[in-house]
């Protein structure tokens, strides 16, 4: 598969034990029948046991045990294949999961330090200015501090009779001892051991001989590739005659019983610790408290997860090691492209997409230089509103978030900005600019979570400017200070520049940083920014030394691979759940200070991505997404009743103010946890009406939304600093708003109010999903959205889906739409009872179909723009897809609300449209178009400025329109 082409539509499917192979066969027919011609499928190689989401890798050469074996992932793409169709694989180059006990590069790291095999594969600094940390590898996973935990006895001393080796558990991790600290363990009572067998007995003698010979291993510091081998050679055997000498000589195995009792130690008595502690001193690694590691951990993990370890794909030996099944999948046409997750955190991500490309072409019998890149690769990129993903990378496109923003904010109503910015200020009591917020957490993430990591760069910083006279005066925290100030102001997730290649884009994003951070900066040398500046666009590099110049390259790169988890953590995972003017502007990929999107820029963008990424993905929901699709349409809905909304808060605000409790003064939840509950609950509330164990189903998931999203904010409490009392009393405000709903004066006044907001938030879902589904790129749906799916964050959204219920509704809904006569009067009843999502999955599976009858249209068609006109012209976007003599036709209603006005009555028809049109394409021919979703035909009325059509025609009886020429 060619870059140029891509998948005519996808689905994203979630794999987990409770998903598997087995499982996706089954609905491989369906999803067949609804139109899709690729599964999108979650990362399935070998993850950590349990894993919901398979992103913590412990063997990219592995399938996943837990979704099931080789045969039945066979059959699953036999299934898939048996259908005509094929899938994409989530891929995570980025990190693996580490800790545990099953992540076998890693333990060998812990065994061997830097004398490992692995050693590189990991991004680890062995080197780092805290002396207690040199040639060791800090492990933050205890749940207290080091000596609470050892001396409760909570580390215990373990040994493996089958493969002779040592080690210490900790509830589900396990960390090898060094081989050569192994005569600690096993030299005291030989003197015993001795006395029973005698001194010249060969078990004593034996033992005496592996004693020295596990002394004689090479250190951990031997690292010549010869002293290397000789370790690892010479530990396999000892851990080996060690076994079988416990086999053969019972006396031994007694006596490593004996030791392990004495290292093991007795609660209560501290100095009966002091064997292990100081064996565990020995070893490569240091054991520490979790909270330890924003301060002091030296590997790079993703964002602050201490259990994802960053690996060097840069390395060309782990590129190839990890890519070795992915490759063999690929060839053998089990999968037919990649998403390539969180590349920002690799160090090159241009040269990892150029190395895949060409080792995929490589080993393609069809492919020639002249065919261009075999795999069709998307790249999970966030963009900024004002970014664009480099022209020159060999990929196909994002995974779509900018597309999901585009989407969303056609259905924002902009003219609302000003109003609803004034009601969350008076209502929250505080005034909020986003750009002030975004700074602070991100340096509250720098101070935070992300402390080491800036520390590591700075003392490299550091580094580099004590080699020149010119800049040795800057002091390491002066360096450390104006770096964490450069960071904080960065206008994007990172840039790409390498010593081979810069962008005036990238540039232009260093110079904005630096000239942002010396404004505002509290130094009082601001040269320090200047000789930043230099090094981050690799300037005047000539001027050093080789030696000092792949300093310099090492720290931007280091520095590029930094910006881009405190961006995320600062405004995803900070900003995010803080600013709440309306949270349907608040995922990931998106941009609050965005407030709607106009169809002019929407038809720009869509243009664009025709002509530079034809082939991306478009989406509206992702595994990510902080709300889904649904749910964000109906919050949408708010900036059309924005007047409202304001008295609707009032009341409630005055209902509920008894049911909160004081927590550290204070009444909790605070106004601002308030504000964001209530549009949690207009988003997320059940459709129709939820029986009690629904209702209750749906109070537990809001409670721990909310307790998910406070503890993000990180302003009444976090994950770090948690405070139970608080999250207590979110817990008790989500109980009491929602219990004994017969005679809760909030729910009396609540639901009649988010029913209606219910009603126009799905009719805006429709138009949105006509959009995506016919805009250039191709088409992506998160699991179940086809019905109605509203979700919050993960894992809200990885809930199971109820297939058959979709397989047998889909069903149903063709048998009814066999005649075209009849479509009119289904689309009624459809619209009658939309709070079942039967019209948004009869939209769906119409138009997908559409697709894969005119698949080259949607590829490869032109996008020509119509331009409504008329009284209610705001209300439409409209476009068409044209190739050759194909033409389709696209109109979509927006603002349902505002249409709607006091009405209750649906926006369709007369007279409603009657004052409203859609210029038809230039150089159309065509005298009617056949309405694909209604079987109506729609005529063309020609005028003297051209073809047009009656909005009262395109929307007679459903509130969206998909066309195509006779």
């Amino acid at each position: 598969m060619k870059a140029s082409t891509g998948p005519g539509a996808t689905y994203r499917l979630q794999f987990n034990r409770d998903f598997t192979f087995t499982d996706a066969s089954a609905i491989i027919p369906y999803l067949h029948m609804l139109g899709i011609t690729h599964v999108y499928a979650s990362p399935f190689v070998k993850a950590r046991s349990g894993s919901l989401h398979g992103y913590d890798i412990v063997d990219h050469n592995a399938l996943d045990p837990e979704l099931g074996d080789a045969a039945s992932f066979d059959a699953y793409v036999e299934t898939l294949h048996r259908y005509d169709m094929g899938q994409i694989l989530d891929m995570v180059p980025n990190h693996m999961g580490v800790g545990g006990s099953d992540n076998a590069w890693w333990l060998d790291v812990l065994e061997h330090g830097e004398a490992s095999r692995y050693a590189s594969y990991f991004d680890i600094d062995w080197h780092p200015v805290n002396p207690a940390l040199r040639n060791k590898v800090l492990l933050p996973f205890l749940g207290d501090h080091y000596g609470t935990i050892l001396e409760q006895g909570e580390l215990r001393l373990c040994y493996d009779p089958d493969s002779g080796a040592f080690s210490v558990s900790y509830y589900e991790h396990l960390f090898p001892i060094d081989p050569r600290t192994c005569p600690q363990i096993l030299a005291p009572g030989i003197d015993t051991l001795e006395r029973h067998t005698g001194p010249g007995h060969e078990a004593f003698n034996e033992l005496g001989t592996l004693l020295a010979d596990f002394k004689s291993l090479p250190r951990r510091t031997e690292l010549s590739a010869a002293r290397r081998r000789q370790r690892r050679q010479g530990s396999a055997e000892c851990k080996h005659r060690l076994a079988e000498l416990c086999r053969s000589r019972p006396g031994i195995h007694s006596l490593i019983r004996r030791n392990l009792e004495r290292f093991n130690g007795a609660a209560g008595e501290p100095k009966s610790f002091d064997l292990l502690h100081h064996l565990l001193e020995s070893q490569a690694y240091r054991l520490a408290y979790w909270l330890v590691a924003s301060d002091e951990i030296n590997y790079r993990r993703f964002f602050d997860i201490n259990e994802l370890a960053g690996i060097r794909m840069e390395n060309s030996e782990v590129f190839q090691a990890t890519h070795r099944l992915i490759l063999q999948l690929i060839v053998t046409g089990k999968i037919n492209g990649l998403r390539i997750d969180h590349p920002d955190g690799l160090s090159d991500p241009y040269g990892y997409y150029c190395d895949l490309q060409k080792l995929i072409d490589e080993s393609s019998d069809s492919a020639t230089p002249d065919d261009g890149p075999s795999c069709y690769l998307l790249v999970e990129k966030i963009l900024a509103s004002h970014e664009r993903l480099p022209s020159d990378w060999p990929v196909s496109g994002t995974t779509g978030y900018e597309s999901a923003h585009l989407l969303n904010g056609l259905f924002v109503y902009p003219g609302a900005e000003r109003r609803l910015g004034r009601l969350y200020s008076r209502y929250t009591r505080d005034r909020v600019d986003f750009d002030q917020l975004l700074y602070e957490s991100k340096k509250l993430i720098i101070r935070s979570a992300l402390s080491s990591e800036l520390t590591v760069l700075a003392n490299l910083l550091s580094s580099i400017a004590r080699t020149d006279r010119h800049t040795r005066d800057f002091t390491n925290q002066g360096l450390r200070y104006a770096l964490g100030e450069v960071v904080a102001r960065f206008p994007v997730y990172r840039t790409y520049i390498t010593s081979r290649r810069i962008s005036e884009e990238d540039r232009h994003y260093v110079h904005w940083a630096i000239a942002k951070a010396k404004k505002h900066t509290l130094a009082t040398d601001v040269a320090i920014f200047d000789f930043i500046h230099d090094l981050l666009i690799l300037e005047r590099l000539q001027e050093y030394s080789p030696n000092i110049q792949r300093r310099i390259i090492q720290f931007a790169l280091r520095f590029q691979q930094y910006t881009a988890p405190v961006m995320a953590k600062g405004m995803e995972d900070t900003a995010f759940y803080v600013y709440n003017r309306l949270v349907s502007l608040n995922d990931v990929g998106f941009d609050p200070r965005d407030f709607g999107i106009s169809p002019n820029a929407f038809h720009h963008e869509n243009r664009q991505r025709l002509a530079d990424w034809p082939s991306a993905m478009v989406t509206t929901s992702t595994h990510d997404s902080k709300r889904g699709e649904d749910v964000r349409a109906r919050i949408n809905v708010l900036s059309e009743l924005a007047d409202e909304w304001r008295v609707h808060l009032g009341r409630w605000s005055q209902i509920n103010r008894g049911r909160k409790r004081l927590v550290n003064d204070g009444p909790a939840p605070s106004r601002n946890d308030e504000y964001l509950l209530y549009q949690t609950l207009i988003g997320a509330w059940p459709a129709g009406s939820p029986d009690p164990s629904g209702l209750d189903a749906f109070r537990t998931r809001t409670g721990r939304y909310m307790v998910k999203a406070v503890k993000e904010a990180k302003t009444n409490t976090s994950w770090i600093n948690p405070d139970e009392e608080y999250e207590q009393a979110v817990q008790h405000f989500v109980r009491a708003l929602l219990d004994d709903p017969d005679r809760n004066a909030f729910l009396a006044d609540f639901l009649p109010f988010a029913r209606r907001i219910a009603r126009f938030g799905m009719l805006n879902s429709l138009s949105q999903t006509l959009l995506k589904l016919t805009v250039p790129g191709v088409p992506d749906i998160y699991q179940g959205n086809e019905l109605w799916s509203f979700n919050l964050v993960d894992p809200d959204n990885r809930r199971p889906v109820d297939y058959e219920h979709r397989r047998m509704t889909l069903q149903t809904l063709m048998t009814a739409s066999g005649n075209d006569s009849l479509l009119p009067a289904l689309l009624q009843d459809l619209l009658n009872r939309i709070e079942d999502g039967h019209a948004k999955l009869y939209l769906t599976w119409k138009t997908l179909n559409m697709r894969r009858q005119h698949p080259l249209v949607f590829s490869n068609g032109r996008y020509l723009e119509l331009e409504p006109q008329g009284i209610k012209a705001d209300h439409v976007c409209a476009f068409a897809r044209r190739l050759e003599n194909t033409e389709v036709l696209v109109a979509a209603t927006r603002w349902f609300a505002r249409l709607a006005g006091e009405s209750d009555r649906l926006p369709l028809g007369s007279p409603i449209w009657d004052d409203t049109w859609i210029h038809g394409p230039e150089d159309a021919q065509a005298e009617s178009y056949r309405n694909v979703l209604t079987g109506e035909t729609v005529p063309v009325h020609r005028h003297a400025d051209g073809t047009r059509l009656k909005a009262s025609e395109l929307f007679h009886c459903f509130p969206i329109a998909l066309l195509i020429n006779e």
